[in-house]
């Protein structure tokens, strides 16, 4: 199977995640592509395959050298967003894009625009991988699982280039948070890694959010309309009030490169209770604790005119990795020169969101990211250019066999 085959195989898998599930993995469809790929690892030639109770699959590339390498990992998610149903994918291959806009699905009228969507632009003359406009496409992560299984089967075929130990990994649950859970750092056995979980073609990224979640809790009053007067405190009202004192500016939709955010998430809400779920980001560590601290201030503040009425409660996620990373950049450095090696400009740039990657780097794994080629992720709208996924295996392989040469 070449890189785009693979590809289409595994988004025939329903492997959407489930954050209502208190089981590892979310959903059985993760268990049973996990399953898949350990087969197809094993014919390919790769050692130590195991798929563990929690659905972690890991594989060993044995070395082919003489010369002492670092041993190195390469990570990808089984899971695809809830955001949208990854059941049933129907993908299609556009064949030379000539520009202008795809109609995905004539019955709904579906169509991915360069109107909409610029970037389009940069892809004409390319085949690009696209949806039936009902589901996501699944390139988020499963065009990273497909990379690193093509770039360990080309090693494998090509025992003239020369690599050390190399270790893979496949987690579920990534898109709900739950990725690193049980990922077992000692067992994978690697002095670092590298996420295959971008965007774009030439993606590198070594800097991520500082997260938390938040959950302002308001409890209400009550009463008879008709004799409220006075008396009633009503939850919605509330929540709508909490909202609206904190700072438009602040919003995903006002944000980009390095500003943090607030963002509502979900609203729910009667007269006698109403719940405001948000999540915080930040770059910046302080920008980040000062973000919590105007929620706490806030919260203070509703209890101040309503006393009693509000709660909150607040859970940091993951942190920045680039405070991990920067005292080996040399990890950085590699994928630089490997992107540059197979004709890719690599674009170094924040993650406005997190990986894996970043609570691996916590965890004593340093692991940036790398890109596995889709754009428009978690929508009907995402579309995958094949030559960006060819090039995301290339830089894989480039990888290891820099490394094996520095050595």
């Amino acid at each position: 199977m070449n890189v785009v085959e693979r590809f289409l195989k595994y988004v025939s898998y329903d492997t959407q995640s489930s954050e209502t599930s208190g089981q590892t993995p979310s959903s059985p469809g993760q268990r049973l592509l996990g399953e898949e790929i350990a087969k197809e690892l094993k014919q390919t030639g790769l050692e130590d395959v195991t798929v563990d109770d929690n659905g972690y699959l890991m594989a060993t590339l044995p070395a082919n050298t003489k010369k002492k390498t670092p041993v190195i990992g390469f990570i990808a998610h089984l899971d695809t967003s809830p955001d949208l149903s990854g059941q049933h994918v129907k993908p299609r291959v556009v064949t030379a894009y000539g520009g202008g806009a795809v109609v995905l699905s004539e019955e709904s009228g579906a169509t991915l625009s360069p109107d909409m969507f610029p970037e389009l632009n940069d892809y004409i003359g390319q085949d690009i991988i696209v949806t039936d406009g009902s589901t996501l496409l699944g390139a988020d992560d499963k065009a990273g699982i497909a990379a690193i299984l093509s770039a360990m089967q080309y090693l494998t075929e090509h025992p003239e280039v020369e690599h050390g130990k190399v270790r893979i990994a496949f987690t579920p649950d990534e898109e709900i948070g739950r990725g690193a859970d049980h990922f077992d750092v000692e067992k994978f056995g690697c002095q670092w890694a590298y996420t295959v979980d971008g965007g774009q073609a030439g993606e590198l990224e070594y800097e991520n959010f500082n997260a938390a979640a938040a959950k302002i809790c308001l409890k209400g009053l009550n009463v008879h309309p008709g004799s409220a007067k006075g008396k009633m405190i009503n939850a919605a009202l509330l929540a709508v009030e909490f909202a609206s004192w904190l700072p438009v500016i602040k919003r995903p939709e006002h944000t980009e490169n390095y500003e943090g955010f607030f963002h509502l998430t979900a609203m729910n809400g009667t007269v006698e209770e109403a719940v405001l779920s948000y999540i915080v980001r930040d770059h910046d560590r302080k920008l980040f604790e000062q973000k919590k601290q105007m929620l706490q201030a806030l919260t203070d503040r509703m209890n101040e005119k309503h006393p009693g009425v509000a709660r909150l409660e607040m859970r940091d996620q993951y942190y920045n990795m680039r405070e991990r990373i920067e005292p080996c950049m040399h990890i950085v450095d590699l994928a630089f020169r490997a992107m540059e090696a197979v004709g890719v400009k690599p674009l170094v740039k924040p993650v406005r969101g997190g990986t894996d990657g970043a609570r691996l780097s916590f965890m004593g794994l340093p692991c940036p990211n790398i890109f596995a080629g889709g754009l428009n992720f978690h929508g009907r709208y995402e579309f995958l250019p094949v030559k960006s996924l060819q090039k995301s295996m290339e830089t894989i392989v480039k990888i290891i066999e820099l490394l094996t040469k520095q050595a």
